[in-house]
């Protein structure tokens, strides 16, 4: 017969959502710190102690079962509640006490969201952040973090969002003195296509995104990669565009210090797009004193 108790340890509920999340064992425990044999055994005693499977396993893939889906329909919310009550109950009126778990694209972690957080941790010394970088497009509540920090056009559907660093940003164009002068500087956006070019490449697999726009013109240039690299590794990339290997597109604001001591110089300034900045986005129904706290920081440096 089933047991109808609750499960002896609530943590087994945490490693399902996760497996459930990930649709991999591996890929749960890896963000969990723990071994996929150990995951394993966590849910098949979970699974013992309800009475029925809740994920059916094969060599390839795990999919969920009906009972598994809908389980974790109904504690994503409970678990996510419980969380900020913890960190509610380890805060007090006087100080501000607890985790903050951010999942941030890695474009903040250059130079938008470090002098933050340095600011932010001097401020509430009882706080403990954690920072997960990834650059793929996932659901940061979802995931089990108190808010996400995205560009616009990648933030969560019902969610709250707030500002982050400076509000309007642009993708600039840069290559070395020596590539220009071996190869000539483009005169219009197209003839990109004749140049060594060094692209971007999410994890997903797709490119950064060549967004052009001049006097009410908008144009996408797609070139030829002779170097590509994740988008991870962009330190690495500026670098070769400083040692003459190509054109590179990225952040106006990466660049700026290349342009500065003459390692690098704009390449069709008046063809950069400019975009929104980022924004810090978390659900309006669980906000941990933590966050609470760093959302009312964020808009006092606005």
């Amino acid at each position: 017969m089933p047991n109808n108790s609750l499960p002896s340890d609530m943590n087994d509920l945490s490693i399902f959502l996760a497996v459930f999340e990930e649709n991999s064992f591996r890929a749960a425990a890896r963000r969990l710190g723990l071994s996929p044999s150990t995951v394993s055994e966590r849910i098949s005693a979970l699974e013992l102690s309800l009475g029925a499977p809740l994920l059916i396993r094969t060599t390839r893939s795990v999919m969920p079962t009906e009972a598994g889906r809908a389980l974790a329909s109904r504690i994503f919310p409970l678990l996510s509640e419980m969380r900020a009550a913890l960190n509610d109950v380890a805060s007090s009126q006087q100080h501000v006490r607890g985790a903050l778990k951010l999942n941030v694209t890695g474009a903040v972690m250059t130079d938008i969201l470090p002098p933050l957080l340095d600011s932010f941790l001097t401020r509430y010394p009882q706080v403990r952040v954690e920072i997960v970088v990834e650059d793929r497009l996932v659901d940061a509540i979802a995931a089990g973090c108190d808010a996400g920090i995205r560009y616009g056009e990648h933030l969560a559907k019902d969610t709250i969002a707030v500002p982050v660093g400076p509000r309007s940003q642009r993708l600039a164009l840069a290559a070395a003195p020596s590539y220009l002068e071996r190869r000539g500087c483009p005169l219009a956006p197209r003839e990109l296509l004749d140049h060594d070019c060094i692209r971007l490449k999410y994890s997903s697999g797709a490119l950064v995104t060549w967004e052009f726009e001049c006097e009410g013109e908008k144009l996408i240039v797609d070139p030829p990669g002779r170097l590509t690299i994740g988008v991870n590794g962009v330190s690495a990339a500026i670098d070769l565009a400083r040692h003459g290997k190509g054109i590179i597109a990225t952040f106006e604001n990466w660049l700026q210090p290349c342009f500065q001591n003459g390692d690098l110089q704009p390449v069709l300034p008046e063809w950069w797009s400019t975009f929104e900045g980022p924004w810090l986005y978390f659900s309006s129904r669980f906000t941990s004193a933590p966050l609470r706290a760093f959302i009312d920081f964020l808009a006092e440096q606005r």
